[in-house]
């Protein structure tokens, strides 16, 4: 992997990931853009303690564009676009309106290739390696940051999910707090091993779902399964047999492994609802230990985190989608209306030959 990192006219930074050690990555972003100005805010909610980022500046971001006026595809000619180069295999760059920015975080946007019609299932392995690579590169790099403690890599696809820009891509979140939903992950686990003599959760967890019902497949070096409290109506979690908290940890076999079973889940995913249908909107989301202080989790620390991803559809059967109404939204209970068991047969069953 080669890496070259850029400023866009705007002083946003650019960074080119490829595969070719010997490519050139000078080309110049000739749009005559002003500074980004972002008013980006993190306020607490007293009464639930979790964080919401007010950020009005995104009401103007670009909205479902033409194929021909992508932003996300490569420059060419008169063309311009947030990427100044006329090819690339795997690009980041600063979001130009992000949801966090200065001290509240950093919002980047990874372009996965620059096919405007193709999907990350349609990747070869190596492409997926390379990304494997950025999101690995980028969480280093973002961790280092004072105002970050915690890294999110995902990818939001389909306009059902609420995707405004159809080019193959997805995102990163440098939060600068532990999220609620990992700050619950690690409360259970504080409390499990406080009441298990010491076991860890995310391990016992790995260990009954591999060799249950709701298992979808395994490999030497990963496991994919429906959870038993699936609260989507297909929703896939993936874990690594060896316990690391982040991307950083992973060893060398498993990053090799990743890309044939990341790619095998998403193109089960796509035959779900069967071949009539359109192309499976999901969002796909990476779970890293926080690089903060744990103190207040009762001693737990980074390295009792399990790395994991989340693949999921709110897509419920053939065109019908499951919507977060009252119970989900307003209690934030949710009801699923497939059986985590009938998922994970469904997604057995559309195993690619």
């Amino acid at each position: 992997m080669k890496k070259t990192s850029t400023r866009l006219a705007d002083g946003r930074e650019l960074i080119y990931y490829d595969l070719r050690d010997d490519t050139v990555r000078d080309a110049v972003d000739r749009r005559p853009l002003e500074r980004t100005v972002t008013t980006s805010e993190i306020r607490r909610d007293v009464l639930l303690g979790d964080a919401v980022a007010v950020a009005s500046h995104r009401q103007g971001r670009t909205y479902h564009p033409p194929a021909d006026e992508c932003p996300l595809c490569p420059s060419r000619g008169e063309r311009l676009s947030e990427i100044p180069d006329s090819s690339y295999d795997v690009v980041v760059f600063e979001n130009r309106f992000p949801s966090l920015a200065g001290d509240s975080g950093r919002c980047e946007v990874v372009c996965f290739t620059s096919d405007h019609d193709a999907a990350f299932a349609d990747l070869t392995e190596e492409q997926a390696r390379l990304v494997l690579d950025a999101w690995t590169d980028r969480t280093a790099e973002l961790s280092h940051l004072p105002s970050v403690q915690q890294v999110f890599c995902f990818e939001n696809r389909g306009a059902e999910i609420g995707v405004t820009l159809g080019h193959p891509h997805g995102q990163i979140y440098a939060y600068p707090f532990t999220t609620p939903r990992t700050a619950l992950m690690l409360r259970s686990l504080a409390e499990h091993r406080r009441t298990s003599g010491g076991e860890n959760l995310f391990d016992a967890v790995v260990e009954r779902e591999s060799a249950g019902a709701r298992l979808v497949l395994e490999t030497g070096h990963w496991v994919a399964f429906v959870p038993y409290a699936a609260h989507w109506p297909y929703e896939v979690h993936l874990y690594p047999r060896r316990r690391v908290p982040d991307l950083l940890a992973l060893d060398e076999a498993a990053r090799t492994e990743f890309p044939q079973v990341y790619l095998e889940l998403l193109r089960r995913f796509d035959r779900i609802f069967g071949d009539d249908e359109p192309a499976t909107p999901y969002i796909s989301a990476w779970h890293q230990a926080p690089f903060g202080a744990l103190e207040e989790f009762d001693g737990v620390s980074r390295d009792d985190f399990a790395l994991h991803l989340e693949l999921f559809t709110i897509r419920r059967t053939a065109g019908k989608l499951k919507f977060l109404a009252g119970s989900e939204s307003g209690m934030n209970v949710f009801i699923n209306d497939v059986p985590p068991e009938t998922a994970a047969r469904r997604l057995r069953e559309v195993a690619s030959s």
